[in-house]
């Protein structure tokens, strides 16, 4: 009779399993970490966006138990404190994917996956291989610099251009940087190129003055890539009256008289696509995409009311002629 009541036990301990198991699959959770602050920051809110508009449109149709439940995380413009962060997330064991975007986010995600080895993570603007747990799409921020290097090579007056970062990091130092001076140099060799650093993604004041510094040494176009610090940057540029170029989203309403050019990332659509692979079990992991303009996921704005305002035709027809050239394969720009 014991025995017979031991069979029953284990038979009703797997049967209270598998109902467990299934409710654990039935009820995915999904968190968007944004390294940042979605308000300040275009490439974390399209991130958002993309990620939601994915969930909605499979959750339709769907009943309660099979819907799929998104949260969005804010971690701020500190980035000290966003590895201690995404561990505390990784740590609640509650979500079957975290999704994030930023270049040093797997650096970050690695070391978590030995300690969590069921967490998987999905990171755009970023690049790594060879982790089962991590799926990687990184833009050609080669072509997004270049493009915005050549423009502002042939629109300066002084032939002396500056970027202005956050800080400095792998990406910036070898992809941003040499691509925004190689699209300089193809416009007009004696173009000069000036780096600066305000050390942080939000001072605003140390993003004015460095610009200030800058236009007084003859720079009249200046590339931003500083997060809230940039702002201090467009002070600058509308009180000195100097051209600015943008990167990742649409700059053109920030400084309508000044911003000359915008390359953009599509992380909406980017987003909505990861997403929807994800749900479809589709992703594969441990794989680096890259995406460029000729896949649709970069772009170089050329309708905006702004860009036909503040550049000259021949500017204008020139661009296009790249963006093409790019399109074809006839100027190859591997990041």
């Amino acid at each position: 009779m014991k025995k017979i009541i031991k069979i029953f036990a284990i038979i009703l301990f797997s049967i209270i399993l598998a109902s467990c198991t299934a409710k654990k699959k039935e009820s995915r959770f999904i968190a968007v970490f944004a390294p940042g602050i979605l308000a300040d920051s275009p490439t974390y809110a399209m991130l958002a966006e993309g990620v939601k508009q994915a969930v909605d449109e499979y959750n339709k149709d769907r009943t309660d138990s099979r819907t799929v439940k998104l949260e969005v995380i804010e971690a701020g413009t500190n980035q000290a404190e966003w590895g201690a962060k995404l561990t505390a997330l990784t740590a609640e064991m509650k979500y079957s994917v975290i999704i994030t975007s930023n270049p040093s986010m797997p650096d970050l995600a690695e070391p978590l996956t030995q300690q969590f080895p069921e967490q998987k993570y999905i990171i755009l603007d970023a690049e790594k291989t060879g982790n089962r747990n991590i799926a990687t799409v990184c833009y050609n921020q080669r072509e997004q610099s270049y493009l915005n290097g050549y423009i502002a090579g042939l629109m300066s007056k002084s032939r002396k251009i500056g970027l202005i970062a956050a800080q400095e990091y792998p990406v910036m130092n070898e992809i941003i940087l040499p691509g925004f001076t190689e699209g300089a140099k193809a416009a007009d060799k004696l173009t000069d190129v000036d780096f600066r650093i305000v050390g942080n993604w939000y001072n605003a004041s140390k993003g004015k003055e460095l610009a200030d510094a800058m236009y007084k040494t003859g720079i009249d176009v200046i590339l931003p890539i500083c997060g809230g610090a940039s702002q201090g940057v467009i002070t600058s540029a509308k009180e000195n009256n100097f051209y600015l170029t943008w990167f990742d989203s649409n700059g053109f309403s920030k400084a309508p008289q000044n911003v000359i050019a915008s390359s953009v990332i599509k992380q909406t659509e980017m987003a909505a696509w990861i997403t929807h692979e994800y749900l479809a079990d589709e992703i594969e992991w441990g794989t680096a995409k890259t995406v460029g303009i000729k896949e649709g996921y970069v772009d170089f704005i050329q309708d905006d009311p702004a860009y036909i305002s503040n550049v000259p035709q021949n500017v204008r027809s020139r661009m296009a002629e790249i963006i093409e050239d790019i399109k074809a394969g006839n100027l190859s720009l591997p990041q």
